[in-house]
């Protein structure tokens, strides 16, 4: 693509796309120097190299997921926008150059029902009010639209009045859910929902696969990226054997795997029990739950415990920006799977967990960056190890 920018009013107040202003392949060079500042030699001293950053065609409306606090303004309207920069201060939008079209206009039309309505925002200094945040995920191959409000309480007064304004200003959500959340946290959501519209979950499809996604399910925000990622580590993992989907979530890569080849057995292991559940479903859904089994549990301590009993070909991890821990990499290498496959959403913790899974007897074969992020400084990576 050619050295144009992009152009946002509020680019300087959000702060979230932090090289708006910045041509899009000069964005590409920049986190592919970073990459191979970080693995490039440790890849070459193990006979491999890092290859050329995965960006996008066009690095706009590819964030699926949006969401927005509330916060009282003058004459009894509700504020409701972005965070700016290192501040609680909510800075107004219309629209988000980065975001699905249908995203921003949904959450701005739950601040003028809750106005019309009377429902006041949270305060967060005292603690009082009753609507957080709003939360909308929108469907890429699906038309399914999901939203959830956060609220501080665990009902809202004259409910049905409140799904009806909503549905008469936002005609395209598909289902409507409401979280509570009573903590003095920064967190968003809280541990309970309750539907008060349609299913509840949305769903969408990645690489041919349907998946269900509920209001606390983590799913990829670019999904379109996403499935680069995805054919990434499903190029490492292999046609055949048994894979171990770590950190499996709601069982997404693992289930890609499990239908691009009727010779994968996939056990995927996530602590989260609400996620398992959705991993079964989801399996069941797209005909592989004969061959992908999903278990409830710590991922370290279930590979100690039950894991050493079994024989994996590969073992796929995606673990959170934290990286991974001494006594998971400890786990996996004493598997002694053929391959490992590590995404990352964190490159510096991933060449501090790579090193660690050299040192136990595997070397780099593959290293290629994907950009989830543009206009952002993030940059994911997906490298595959074998054993020596």
């Amino acid at each position: 693509m050619g050295y144009k920018t992009y152009t946002c009013p509020i680019a300087r107040d959000c702060g979230g796309c932090e090289w708006l202003a910045v041509p899009y392949p000069i964005q590409l060079r920049r986190k592919q120097e970073q990459v191979v500042e970080l693995l490039g030699d440790m890849a070459s001293a193990d006979g491999a190299s890092v290859e050329e950053i995965r960006g996008m065609d066009e690095p706009v409306r590819y964030r699926h997921k949006a969401a927005t606090p509330f916060a009282h303004a003058r004459g009894g309207h509700v504020r409701c926008g972005f965070y700016a920069a290192g501040t609680h201060r909510i800075v107004s939008c219309d629209e988000c150059l980065v975001e699905d079209p249908r995203a921003r206009a949904i959450l701005n039309s739950v601040a003028r029902v809750a106005e019309r309505l009377h429902i006041p925002p949270y305060d967060e200094d005292r603690g009082t009010g009753v609507l957080r945040h709003a939360v909308v995920r929108c469907g890429w191959k699906t038309d399914d639209v999901l939203l959830t409000l956060v609220s501080r309480v665990p009902e809202l007064r004259d409910e049905r009045r409140v799904v009806d304004e909503l549905c008469s200003a936002c005609p395209e959500v598909t289902s409507i859910v409401l979280n509570f959340n009573d903590r003095r946290t920064n967190a968003i959501l809280g541990r309970r929902s309750r539907t008060l519209l349609g299913p509840g979950v949305m769903h969408d499809e990645l690489l041919g696969c349907r998946f269900e996604i509920g209001p606390t399910s983590f799913y990829q925000t670019n999904p379109a990226q996403t499935e680069v990622l995805y054919e990434l580590a499903l190029d490492g993992a292999g046609l055949s054997g048994h894979v171990l989907d770590a950190y499996c979530g709601t069982g997404t890569i693992g289930i890609c795997a499990a239908v691009r080849s009727n010779e994968l057995q996939v056990t995927g292991v996530e602590q989260v029990s609400s996620a398992v559940a959705c991993a079964r479903r989801n399996a069941d859904a797209n005909d592989v739950a004969d061959r992908c089994r999903f278990v409830a549990a710590d991922a370290t301590s279930w590979m100690e415990r039950e894991g050493r009993d079994q024989r994996f070909d590969t073992v796929i991890m995606d673990p959170p920006r934290a990286g991974s821990t001494p006594e998971f990499l400890a786990g996996a290498a004493a598997l002694s799977p053929w391959r490992i496959v590590y995404v990352s959403c964190n490159v510096v913790t991933q060449t501090r967990d790579l090193e660690v899974l050299r040192e136990r007897g595997y070397r780099l074969t593959r290293v290629a960056p994907v950009d989830m992020f543009p206009h952002t400084k993030h940059v994911e990576s997906v490298v595959t190890l074998e054993r020596r």
